[in-house]
This record gives structure tokens, sequence and C-alpha cells, in this order.
């Protein structure tokens, strides 16, 4: 019987997880695929930038799948694919995600779908342009580098070469055993998708770092707009370094906009109308961002807004 191919995504918040998992399904058109997106907050922003047609999407938000909050969810989503005759099944953790239990849960898996899944591989995506300063401040990110078995060096365009060399380095150093990939935009040679990646196995499994107590705060904001970008644009980069991300749809002067920050850097995209905005923000400061989300709000943007844990 053909088992069905297992990839675990993983990777710190902003490092471009979903435009990968977009670019694999592109080259998997045609076969039968099962995702598994894992989320922090209530509300699921990525599951809408891959719903199509024949794909079998679960989506477990809240909490980090590797935590004990979510990984009965985790395992019994994996459970439930097994049922489906898939070809491959593709898993994207949540950016604050430590997958080093990962392996213990797919035993899980296996006793309750025995010999349908080969864990193919854990493919960790990192952010060139803010991993050296994030890897100080979150443990998580290190954890990622070193139980992957393929590491997809991202945005590498927003970097310059001595800065990706440094960068490189340090993974090494982390990991010298799993191949290390440089791209920009997620763009890489899929031929590892026929490849058996966990041979590259670097750090034997251990307790995962995620817990209820460590999962940061996030916010959901809310407007019917319309938003003037221009005073969007001047709220989200004054709010930037006290958020590790920010991301949702929101009405602009311009049009629906696709909203997404790392750091200082903002990108608009077209989207698809919706009943209402949604931002969701990711904070480096725990609750007490609440406060500066809604002074920098009323000072610099006309529309109204919500906010919701």
């Amino acid at each position: 019987m053909a088992h069905t191919e297992l990839f675990v995504l993983t990777g710190f918040l902003g490092a471009g997880k979903t435009t990968f998992l977009r670019r694999i399904l592109h080259n998997l058109e045609g076969k039968r695929v099962g995702v598994i997106q894992n989320d922090l907050g209530k509300v699921n922003i990525d599951g809408e930038l891959i719903e199509k047609d024949g794909l079998e999407l679960r989506e477990i938000s809240q909490g980090s799948i590797y935590c004990s909050c979510r990984k009965l969810d985790f395992v019994k989503a994996l459970a439930e694919l097994a049922q489906r005759d898939l070809q491959y099944v593709l898993v994207e953790s949540s950016g604050i995600g430590d997958p080093s239990n990962v392996e213990e849960l797919l035993q899980a898996v296996e006793v309750l779908q025995p010999d349908v899944y080969r864990f193919a591989g854990l493919i960790c995506l990192v952010d060139a342009a803010n991993f050296l300063a994030d890897m100080a401040d979150r443990e998580e990110l290190i954890r990622q580098v070193r139980h992957a078995h393929l590491i997809l060096l991202n945005k590498t365009d927003l970097v310059e070469p001595a800065e990706q060399e440094r960068v490189l380095a340090a993974l090494r150093e982390l990991n010298p055993v799993s191949p290390i990939y440089a791209a920009a935009f997620g763009e890489i040679d899929m031929a590892f998708l026929e490849e058996d990646l966990s041979r590259y196995r670097y750090a034997a499994g251990e307790p995962s770092l995620n817990s209820s107590e460590s999962k940061p705060k996030t916010l959901v904001l809310r407007t019917a707009g319309p938003v003037q970008q221009a005073e969007l644009d001047a709220f989200l980069r004054e709010l930037a370094p006290q958020c590790w991300r920010m991301k949702g749809f929101l009405p602009l002067d311009t049009g629906w906009r696709q909203v997404d920050v790392v750091g200082q850097y903002i990108d608009y995209k077209p989207c698809l109308p919706r009943e209402q905005g949604e931002l969701v923000i990711i904070s480096r400061i725990g609750p007490a961002v609440i406060r500066p989300i809604i002074d920098t709000w009323k000072r610099l943007v006309a529309a109204e807004m919500t906010l919701k844990n």
C-alpha cells in the first residue's frame, strides 16, 4: 500500500510559510492533498489564502499544535485525514511552534491509523532579514532550526550578501546536518517532494517549549472602514516595534487589501471584499500592547475600529 507523504512546515512569524505552502500546492496540482494549518489566534487569516477545490483543509487555532493545549486536536486531524486516501498531507505550524516533539505526536497517530503516513521531513523557513535578531528573543526559532530536515533561508532579496553569510553561519552552527537552500519568495526546486528528508535528522526529540503560558498575546482589530492607506501605514509603522506580526484583510481607500507586517516591512496586496476588515496582531509585549494599539489608532486613523481578544 502506498503511504501518504507527510511534510511539516515550520518557521518563525513572517518567514513566508504560507507563500511557500502555496507554491507546494501549485506543484502538486492534480494530486490528492490535505493541509493542516495552525494559527495562534481565533482568526485564521492564512486559511483563506490557500482554499481551493478538492483540498482537504483542517484549521487548528488558538494555540500551537505542539502544545498540550492543542496537540490532541493535531493528532485527531491527522488521524481523520489518514482516512481520506491522500497522496500528500502538509502541515503548516504556527510561527511560535516548537516542533521538538513532532515525532512523539506522529507515533500517537500511528497507533490510531497504522501504516498510513511516511514522515518525509520537517522543513524550516528562516527570515534572512530578521532571524539573527529574533532568535535572541525566542528560543523556539533555535528549536525549529535544530529539528529541521531541510532549511529554507527565505527573503534573501531583503539582505546584503554579507548579512546572508552571517545568517548561514548561524544556521550551520545550529544544525550542521540538514541541507540549506537560499531563496526569495519561497522559490526553490520542488524535487525535495520526492525525497525522504528525514534522513537528515540532527536533533533528538525532546519536550516542546510550547505551553499556554508561553503563547504570545494575540488580538484582532476589526473595522468596517474604509481606512486611508496613508493613515494605516503610519499606524502600522509606529506599532510595529511592539509586535511580532500583523496580518489581515482591510478595506482601504485604495480598495480591499491583504496586509502583512513583519518588522518595518509592510506589504499590501489586492484581495476580495468581505463583511468586515480584520487585522490579527501578535504582541511582543503581552497585554501591554492593548493601550498603544487603541491610542495610536485614535491619534492617526479616522476610521472606527474595535479590538477583541
